[in-house]
This record gives structure tokens, C-alpha cells and sequence, in this order.
């Protein structure tokens, strides 16, 4: 494949005058920028509603859109909302950041208003179709929503009415009927998001740019797919879990981290072809042109944690599917592209099933400057099928790293990447990262900025200030573009 480069961007983090970034006009400006760039990549942040901490790895649905990322201008242009009206709401006080708590009290609020007025003034036709054409997921979905809704918004595991909990035909019903305004609100706000993403995604196609989006391995346990597929999961009777995701105890946590989402029930998978999941992957590849699989390692082995824990210590490394998944999954829906997210210690098993599988794996250069060892994050131990990065969304951002790493660390990656004096750190890395092999170089926005630990998008494990960073408007400016075109161009990152 053509050596390209891209940046890292969520969505969420661009600037608009709503509290948070929308797939309007500010995401095209954006993608402006990327072309103008010489950029061929737009990384993303998973998409998904968000629930408990506004992570967007926790999600309600691993189908449905985010409706924070519904633009509210196109709705006014549709005569849907009035301006005005939209401009007397406190969306939050800091730019910088999004104000979730606000989001979440007005977003819902002004969506309501705009389906009213459309299933009063539209024809309905369109709406119908995409109902009819998305019922596999989107009825579970609505209904889901809906309920929770009604139960002040409480995880569906503690429902008062455990015939609802238990989705009893008796209770489906009852409550579709209850509900059926409150579903069709539900079913129209997906509707809005799928037809302008669709707008946005052939807009940054047309310009040269592929959507590298991004799919969480786990999905959450309060969670329409949860509720409505208890049989994909490692459930009990009463359908809670008998294990729980997460990871072991480590260098960087002396009890693990503990993630909570439900494990699946590999077994009754494969005997159903793994349908659920390649539907799922389907899904995604509607959403994207590249899909990163999130915590890739769990198909080749997974940690289990007995359910109910305090901690993730007494927990047990488990088989995963294996290769049989990914040979059963190209033949179902095809040769989809996939990037690996395959980070942290990888066994051998690990590393055998990224190579069988032919998916690029991930570079950190944040990794790799450690001075009292050598590693394979080290530009000159990569292969060509990789993608390098800087440093993720998990990560401190270079500038903030910087702060915080060891002198001899830092000097080491000054002498490796042979920064001179003059010579940003930032930039030094980014022009290492574009000079590497690795067919994708992929540099978060916040580092091409050089900004420091305020703008780190999440710290794993902690909940409170994460994902709430938003780029200044006048960040983007020709002067960058054209420092990432020259340097897109030296190092051979222009695909002709």
C-alpha cells in the first residue's frame, strides 16, 4: 500500500458554537485542512452514544450515533430549529472544553423540538425507510432508550420491572405501546445522524481522505446490544456476568484495571458463525473506511474477572477465537481494512495472530525512549505494515510527556531523532514518526499544536476531566498546513 500520513482527531474536540463538535461545517473545514495538508487520514474517536463518564468506549449501543454530534446549524437550514433560540442556550463557558453536564441537560431538549417539528412539516417517507431498513438494531435500540429514559436513566440491570429487565414478550409490548412517541424520538434522532454523517463521509472521501474510525472490542454492559443479545454474553440465568473485562496488574497499576464490560460467550459465537460480531464489523465498515479494533489481543487471549470485584487481581488469562474468527469473518463479509490496536505486553500467541491475519499493529513513539532498554517501539525495529503515532488518546500528549519523563529519556529521544537546537521537540518526533517505514504515520492534533498535559484527552482508569478537550478555532491555520504538506512530501507521504 501507498505511504500515507494522517492526523488524530475526535470529532467532539472541534470547535462550533454548540459546546461540543458536531459533523457540520467545522468537521468539513477541518477536512479542508487535512487535503490542504497533504493528509490522507482522518483518525477518529469512537462514535457511539456515550453513557457513565462520557467515554466514548462505553457506549449505550454499538450501532447508534452520538447525538451530541448532530449538527444543529444544518437542522436550522432544514427549518427544524430556530437560531435564536439555539443562541440563548448555555452550552458551556469554556471553549476549550466541553461542559458534558450542559450538553446532556440541552442537547436532548433541542432534538426534541426539531423532531416535532419534522414529523409535523416533513413527509415521512425517508424516515420510514431508514426504520424499515435499520429495525435489526434500531427497534432494540429505541426501546431501550426509551425505558431507560422512564427509569431516570438507570442501567437496564436495575430496572424496577424485571419483566422489562428480562425483555418478557409481555413486557416488550406493553412498553413499545407506553412508549411509542418516546421510541419514534429515539428512532429519528439515528436517523438525523446516519443521513448527515453520510453527507460528511462523502465530503472527506471526495477530497482524498479515508475515515480511520474506531470499534471498542468490549461493548458496554448497560447497553442496548447487552440487553437485547444476552446470549452473546457470559451471563448468569439472571443474566448478570459471570466474568468482566479488564486487564491484569502491572508495572502501572498494582491491583490491574478493572473495565466492567461483560466477556462474550465465545462458544455460542461460534456456533452461530460469529454472525453477531460480523454484523457488527458490517456496521462499521458503513461508518468507516478503516476500522481500528480497540484491545485486539483479546481474540487471541483474554482476561477474566469473576464477577462481582473490587479489583482486577484474581483474574485468568482465557482462549480467544483465534485466526478461526478472522478467516470465518473474510469470508462473510469480506477483506474489510482494519488496523490492530495490539498495545501493551504481547505474547507470542499475540503476536502470531496479528501476522496471520495480515492487520497492521500499532507504534507508539512515546514507547520507545526508554532509556534503560531497547524496544520494539523504536522506529528501526518497525515493518511497513504498521501505524505509527506520536502518542494515542490514553497517552500524555508529547509536550506534557516531556514534563514529566526522565532527562536521560528525553535526551536519548533528542540524539535518536536528531533534534537540533531549534528544532521543537514536537516536531522532531512528528518528522521521526513520517521518516519511519510504517505505511500510516498518524499524529494527534494536539501534538502537531505542541500543547501540554491540559490537553490530554483521557488518563485510563480515572473518571472526571477526560474527553473534554477542544482545539481553539484559529489553531487551524495555512501556515500549519503547508509545514505537514512539506513534510508529507519529503518523506514520501503524497500518494501521486
Amino acid at each position: 500500500m501507498a505511504r500515507v500520513a494522517g492526523v488524530l482527531m475526535p470529532i467532539t474536540s472541534l470547535p462550533t458554537p454548540y459546546g461540543i463538535g458536531t459533523i457540520g461545517k467545522e468537521a468539513r473545514e477541518f477536512a479542508d485542512f487535512l487535503a490542504n495538508a497533504g493528509q490522507r487520514i482522518w483518525q477518529i474517536l469512537p462514535v457511539g452514544p456515550t453513557s457513565y463518564g462520557d467515554s466514548p468506549y462505553q457506549s449505550f449501543s454499538t450501532y447508534a450515533g452520538n447525538p451530541y454530534m448532530i449538527d444543529l446549524d444544518t437542522l436550522v437550514e432544514e427549518e427544524l430549529l430556530d437560531k435564536e433560540q439555539l443562541d440563548l442556550i448555555d452550552w458551556g463557558d469554556n471553549p476549550k472544553e466541553v461542559d458534558y453536564e450542559k450538553i446532556y441537560n440541552n442537547r436532548f431538549v433541542v432534538l426534541r423540538k426539531a423532531y416535532e417539528v419534522y414529523v409535523r412539516d416533513y413527509e415521512l417517507d425517508v424516515f420510514e425507510e431508514f426504520k424499515e431498513e435499520n429495525a435489526y438494531w434500531l427497534d432494540d435500540y429505541a426501546l431501550y432508550m426509551a425505558v431507560k429514559k422512564s427509569f431516570d436513566m438507570n442501567a437496564w440491570t436495575e430496572w424496577p420491572d424485571e419483566d422489562i429487565k428480562m425483555r418478557k414478550p409481555a413486557a416488550i409490548k406493553k412498553y413499545t405501546k407506553k412508549y411509542a412517541e418516546d421510541i419514534d424520538f429515539w428512532k429519528w434522532v439515528q436517523f438525523k445522524f446516519y443521513e448527515q454523517w453520510y453527507d460528511f463521509r462523502a465530503y472527506v472521501n471526495e477530497l482524498g481522505i479515508q475515515i480511520l474510525g474506531d470499534m471498542p472490542i468490549y461493548v458496554a454492559m448497560d447497553s442496548a446490544d447487552t440487553w437485547a443479545n444476552p446470549e452473546v454474553f457470559w451471563l448468569d440465568e439472571k443474566n448478570a456476568p459471570v466474568c468482566v473485562a479488564g486487564c491484569p496488574p502491572d508495572y502501572f497499576s498494582a491491583t490491574g484495571q478493572l473495565w466492567g464490560n461483560p466477556l462474550y460467550d465465545w462458544d455460542y459465537l461460534k456456533k452461530t458463525n460469529y454472525q453477531w460480531w460480523f454484523n457488527r464489523i458490517e456496521a462499521a465498515s458503513n461508518l468507516f473506511d478503516i476500522t481500528r479494533i480497540d484491545h485486539f489481543r483479546a481474540f487471541d487471549s483474554y482476561y477474566a474477572i469473576p464477577y462481582p470485584a473490587e479489583n482486577a487481581i484474581n483474574g485468568s488469562w482465557m482462549e480467544g477465537p483465534g485466526m478461526d474468527f478472522f478467516n470465518k469473518m473474510k469470508e462473510a463479509v469480506g477483506d474489510i481494512p482494519i488496523v490492530a490496536e495490539d498495545l501493551g505486553t504481547l505474547t507470542p500467541g499475540v503476536i502470531q495472530l496479528l501476522e496471520d491475519s495480515g492487520y497492521p499493529g500499532m507504534k507508539v513513539l512515546e514507547f520507545a525512549f526508554d532509556s534503560e532498554e531497547e524496544n520494539d517501539y523504536l522506529p528501526h525495529k518497525y515493518t511497513e505494515n504498521c501505524v505509527v503515532y506520536t502518542g494515542t488518546h490514553d497517552n500524555d500528549t508529547l509536550m506534557g510527556w516531556v514534563a514529566e519523563a526522565k532527562p536521560e529519556d528525553i535526551e536519548y529521544a533528542k540524539d535518536y531523532c536528531g533534534i537540533k537546537d531549534g528544532e521543537e521537540f514536537n516536531w522532531g518526533l512528528i518528522r521521526t514518526a513520517y521518516a519511519s517505514k510504517a505505511d500510516y504515520a498518524v499524529i494527534q492534533m494536539q501534538d502537531i499544536l505542541g500543547l501540554g498535559s491540559e490537553a490530554r484527552m483521557n488518563i485510563p482508569s480515572t473518571l472526571g476531566g477526560n474527553w473534554v478537550w477542544r482545539i481553539d478555532a484559529d489553531a487551524i491555520t495555512e501556515e500549519l498546513a503547508q509545514k505537514l504538506l512539506w513534510m508529507s512530501d519529503t518523506y514520501g507521504r503524497l500518494e501521486d
